[in-house]
């Protein structure tokens, strides 16, 4: 028996489908969407102190699973370079390996990631560069002045995906630690 997908799941399904079968309003439709209700979530958490660690854990999975499944569909479309896609699927992946080695290890003591603040604006580029690349086939007249926009924001966020990534290897304050095993 096949298990129900979540409605992430589901929204990660779609966008992606819809990417592949060049369906664009309705996937920047649906990125606006999910980027809106993250925004909402993370706003309302902190407003009402409502954060846990797994909130700390599950939001970044989920905007790396959304990043992820958009930058793979868009370059397979040819709409995003091949290397930039390496940079951030890269990047993420080896975090993500890194953060995972880490909560299961429990010989080395509970740890909290906490997003840098150039982490929070690579994580607003990418969502700007994923939404301004699903749209650009629908802006077929706008096509050279949208072309460089694109160009400019995709080398822009290569280098703050790099430089967010070396954030977390290079600064202190990223990894807290929460207790120490003995």
């Amino acid at each position: 028996m096949t298990p129900t997908p979540t409605a992430a799941e589901a929204k990660l399904v779609s966008l992606g489908d819809k990417c592949k079968k060049d369906n664009y309003a309705v996937a920047t439709g649906l990125l606006l969407y999910a980027g809106i209700t993250d925004w909402l979530d993370g706003f309302l958490a902190h407003k009402y102190q409502m954060t846990s660690i797994l909130g700390t854990i599950l939001d970044p999975t989920a905007d790396k699973a959304l990043v992820g499944t958009l930058v793979i569909t868009l370059t397979i479309q040819r709409l995003l370079p091949f290397l930039l896609a390496i940079v951030i699927v890269g990047r993420d992946l080896l975090l993500s390996l890194k953060t995972f080695q880490r909560y299961w290890d429990f010989l080395i003591p509970s740890a909290e990631v906490r997003p840098t603040t150039i982490s929070k604006v690579n994580t607003a580029l990418q969502l700007v560069l994923m939404g301004s690349t699903t749209i650009s086939p629908l802006l077929p007249g706008m096509a050279v002045g949208f072309g460089l926009y694109l160009e400019y924001l995709q080398w822009t966020v290569a280098m703050t995906t790099i430089w967010s990534g070396l954030s977390y290897i290079f600064l202190k304050d990223a990894v807290h630690i929460l207790s120490n095993a003995h």
